[in-house]
């Protein structure tokens, strides 16, 4: 059996383990990507170390930090008042906002993960207030990203155009960035309905409704006291009681006046901006500019401005480390170990190169296509995309499949899939989610990318490579 093969059976192995035993599936990658390092790859340390993803590690630690903060001083909370005053409390449109927010990002030139680091947070805060799914938030923050992700100026689209024309094929810039634009516009109007979007469409001014329910539920439950004092003093009235029901009555008014005033101070208080939290949005518009304006890493930047709202507001940020999504890291940066193990032993263009030399041209584009999204799933889009082009330069040569099709399917199948907790976008996503069952989250987004890895491939096969685009 050769070293590729091991190696991919011992990630299966990885993930039955991991799903069956209920134990963390990073710590299991990283004694995989030790083993079949050192036993099957003979690398050493060094090497297999150098697959671990120290960037996402500081994004991660330094993003959820960062936003921990800002949940702890009230930031968030303002921050999904003023989406529903934008919207003007219309909440069906939020997860849109979002999707076309990251968009847009990504299309001026923010790189996906900084753009999803950004919005991520705020739109999976507003989900777990107002109870909208926390799968459907994240997966319009994603698909908004790759939504803008090819547009000409973008990171992507660059990257993608820059190795068309190294590689001396047909391209076409605006073609590349419409395709990734609808099918994940489609993607998103299909998650949308599929989980609960439309019923946030009869909701109206939800932030009013549910102020205003709770202010009727409370006063419905004051007047069922009162029903059953009423019942008790009528009862009582022959007894000579009335004046205890008079108080009665009173102690009531009085308790139902307090109720009001604290749910008034309440929402007064979450939108009502303070130094902290003038502060904090300072920090988010800094890392905003600094990631998109000056390229600066967004990981750094994050824990940098964290530690200069720690140092300012010790009280607001004292438990803020603990917050910090860390087992989550370890799955992440474990699983990324491995996928660099197998990248350092070859298998993926083992992988790659086995299907090139099918001599069918179609089928081999259907198969690059599942390769791209399988493998990116786990791994860096921009180097799958960078590795399977040229792959399909042989058979692009002989005329039989468009090249701009072919381009455009095998970018779309490369960063769909990034909705997978293992992808930067992904890991963001499930580090972000407030109030979660994160394993339960974290298997709902594993399911879902996993639908997304078997089923866009085929779709974008047959609507961009088998029609002849280009």
């Amino acid at each position: 059996m050769s070293a590729e093969l091991i190696s991919i059976l011992v990630l299966v192995v990885v993930f039955v383990i991991a799903t069956t035993r209920s134990i963390n599936m990073g710590a299991l990658a990283f004694a995989a990507a030790f083993g079949v390092g050192e036993l099957v790859a003979d690398l050493d340390a060094d090497k297999i170390f150098a697959g671990f993803p120290g960037d996402l590690f500081v994004v991660l630690v330094g993003v959820t930090y960062l936003f921990a903060i800002a949940r702890a001083n009230g930031t968030t909370d303002w921050l999904v008042h003023a989406s529903i005053r934008l919207v003007r409390g219309r909440v069906v449109l939020i997860p849109w906002v979002m999707f076309v927010l990251t968009g847009a990002l990504t299309a001026i030139g923010a790189v996906s993960p900084a753009a999803v680091a950004i919005v991520a947070p705020i739109a999976l805060s507003f989900a777990a207030r107002y109870s909208i799914s926390p799968l459907l938030m994240g997966a319009m923050v994603v698909h908004g990203a790759q939504g803008g992700g090819f547009s000409p100026i973008s990171i992507y689209g660059s990257i993608v155009n820059g190795i068309v024309e190294r590689e001396g094929l047909p391209g076409n810039e605006v073609a590349l960035f419409l395709a990734s634009l609808i099918v994940n516009l489609v993607i998103a109007g299909v998650v949308f309905v599929l989980f609960g979007g439309l019923k946030l469409r009869g909701d109206g001014v939800l932030v009013e409704t549910a102020t205003a329910s709770g202010k009727a539920g409370r006063v419905a439950n004051g007047s069922g006291a009162g029903a059953g004092s009423a019942a008790a003093t009528t009862t009582g009235t022959g007894t000579g009681t009335g004046t205890g029901t008079d108080e009665n009555a009173r102690e009531r008014e009085r308790g139902k006046g307090t109720s009001e005033e604290t749910d008034e101070e309440t929402d007064e208080d979450t939108s009502r901006l303070n130094p902290a939290r003038t502060a904090t949005l300072a920090a988010l518009v800094a890392l905003v500019v600094a990631v998109l304006a000056f390229d600066l890493d967004a990981g750094l930047t994050s824990i940098t401005l964290a530690v200069l709202l720690s140092t300012c507001w010790p009280e607001d940020s004292r438990n803020a480390v603990t917050q910090i999504a860390w087992p989550t890291v370890l799955l992440i940066c474990g699983v990324l170990t491995y996928v660099g193990v197998l990248d350092q032993m070859g298998t993926i263009d083992w992988a790659g190169e086995g299907v090139s030399d099918i001599g069918v041209p179609l089928l081999s584009a259907v198969l690059l296509c599942y390769i791209g999204a399988l493998v990116s799933a786990f791994a860096s889009s921009v180097g799958i995309m960078g590795a399977l082009i040229p792959l399909a330069v042989p058979f692009l040569a002989q005329g039989e499949i468009g090249a701009v099709g072919m381009v455009a399917a095998l970018a779309v199948s490369a960063t769909v899939v990034d909705v997978s907790p293992f992808s930067t976008n992904g890991a963001l996503v499930l580090a972000a989610a407030p109030d979660v069952d994160r394993e339960r989250f974290f298997r709902q987004l594993m399911m879902y990318g996993g639908v997304v890895v078997a089923v866009v491939p085929a779709v974008v096969w047959l609507a961009l490579v088998v029609p002849g685009w280009g």
